[in-house]
């Protein structure tokens, strides 16, 4: 038996990292929206007792490393469901690295397809339980939508959908560790208002344009990359109404009202960078298609 899921990336339209804990991690405030560049995770049942993993993207660790693997893992701790053996194929298309989920949507799909492939019968919150024992968002991965995340980014609330729009995506040719941007939050002391709460307001306003002038993210402010910069403005040139970089980078997203001036501005980005995806919110997470 085989169970197929497809699984959202996701972009932050807003960051704030609030605090650093006792136990290292940080406090996070954050708007986080699933948008349609997907990922196609295979989850088969096979007999070998083991957890295989195959993937089509070579800077993806096929072992113990990948975060399928620990999610199949906890999952099976979580259920005491016997591993007679599975194999996980996974179809990249979000990209490594970025600050858009791809591992943790990858995860999530993994969790998902489990649920349903050892007739498991957990309810989300039970799903995003054993998430959240791997990684901050792969919980959001198995919701997907617009959520406001809070705490470590593991606790979520339900909005109401964003406002229909055209979305760009762009990846630069280098990444940005997260440990490193989370060191650099913490050099930099940043200091300001939390924009977080002008996005809820303009989210629930149903205003593209407050939308757009409320994307603000707090890595993207104590890194100051010029690769970053220079993919916003050329963004703004081409006519999106806002820009941000999304998670800890080093994918860039532009927010456009007109699917014509997007994919202008998307053939634009392809002159230059190699990772450029057209797409829009979407309302979901993790989704069995098969």
């Amino acid at each position: 038996m085989k169970v197929k899921v497809k699984a959202p990336a996701k972009i932050n339209l807003s960051l704030d990292v609030l605090r650093r804990r006792a136990d290292g991690y940080h406090d996070v405030s954050m708007v986080m929206q699933a948008v349609s560049l997907y990922d196609y995770v295979t989850v088969e049942a096979l007999d070998t007792r083991k957890i295989e993993i195959f993937c089509d993207y070579p800077d993806v660790p096929c072992n113990k490393k990948n975060i399928a693997y620990k999610c199949a893992e906890a999952f099976f701790n979580y259920t005491k469901a016997e591993n007679t053996g599975i194999k996980i194929t996974i179809e990249k298309n979000i990209p490594a690295q970025a600050g858009l989920a791809g591992g943790s949507a990858d995860g999530a799909a993994v969790i998902t397809a489990l649920n349903k492939l050892f007739s498991t019968y957990l309810k989300e919150d039970e799903l995003c339980e054993i998430g959240s024992k791997v990684g901050a968002d792969i919980p959001f991965c198995i919701l997907g939508g617009t959520k406001l995340a809070s705490g470590t980014g593991t606790t979520l609330k339900k909005m109401v959908n964003m406002p229909k729009c055209n979305i760009v995506i762009c990846k630069p040719d280098f990444s940005v560790s997260t440990a490193e941007a989370y060191a650099r939050i913490d050099k930099a002391g940043l200091s300001h208002p939390e924009f977080t709460a002008e996005m809820v307001k303009a989210i629930y306003a149903r205003d593209i344009w407050m939308v757009t002038t409320s994307m603000l993210n707090d890595f993207e402010i104590a890194l100051n990359l010029d690769g970053i910069n220079e993919i916003k403005k050329l963004m703004l040139k081409n006519k999106a109404l806002g820009s941000c970089m999304s998670g800890s980078g080093s994918a860039v997203f532009g927010v456009f009202n007109n699917i014509k001036k997007a994919e202008k501005c998307m053939e634009k980005l392809k002159e230059k960078y190699n990772y450029v995806f057209l797409c829009e919110p979407v309302k979901h997470g993790c989704k069995i298609i098969d």
